[in-house]
């Protein structure tokens, strides 16, 4: 197995991230973007996902921000993967979290694409607005080139649903990037190709 990480950087007059991501890792994470909660998101998916992540960065509203680290994080994905060759590619993942269930699908498939069903209730999560988890996930997947279906099946605290969401994230990525031995070297595609 190759060595599938990725660094990107990414400075804009809005933002600027440094993102480290390694696919087989062990969950290890550091995560400062200055925005507490989606801190907390990031590093389920880290820790749920197997991954190592590093990211640093800085901007000027929190929407910015989670926009930018949504697209380093896709970006740093599609390049540790590489070719795609012998990965498992589709994947999915429920879980639960107390009052909340959350379900995410995903198709490392060259095409980005959502699909969402995200019922929040306009809790407050430390001031981060739940419409934010919708730009992360489609700026995600859309710089990642996967298709990601993504919903909240029920729950009443709005933390509860979105923590849900992004450990079904990590989970459903952890297997979907997996490297299958029956496979080799080929595509995961009848196309030979994913784009």
């Amino acid at each position: 197995m190759t060595d599938r990480r990725s660094i990107i950087e990414r400075e804009t007059g809005e933002t600027k991230i440094k993102l480290e991501l390694v696919i087989d890792g062990s969950g290890k994470y550091q995560i400062s973007t200055g925005i507490e909660m989606l801190d907390h998101f990031l590093s389920q998916v880290a820790r749920h996902g197997r991954f190592d992540l590093e990211i640093s960065a800085s901007g000027d509203d929190q929407h910015h921000l989670t926009e930018d680290v949504a697209i380093c994080l896709g970006k740093a994905l599609g390049e540790a993967l590489g070719e795609k060759r012998g990965i498992v590619r589709m994947a999915d993942a429920s879980v639960p979290m107390d009052d909340a269930l959350a379900t995410i699908a995903v198709d490392i498939s060259g095409r980005g694409y959502t699909v969402l069903e995200l019922p929040f209730s306009a809790n407050d999560m430390l001031g981060f607005p739940t419409d934010l988890v919708r730009h992360f996930l489609e700026s995600f997947a859309t710089e990642a080139r996967m298709n990601l279906h993504a919903r909240i099946a029920y729950g009443v605290n709005d933390h509860h649903k979105a923590e849900a969401l992004f450990k079904a994230l990590g989970r459903a990525l952890d297997v979907a990037t997996r490297t299958d031995e029956r496979l080799g070297s080929d595509l995961p595609s009848t196309k030979e190709r994913l784009e």
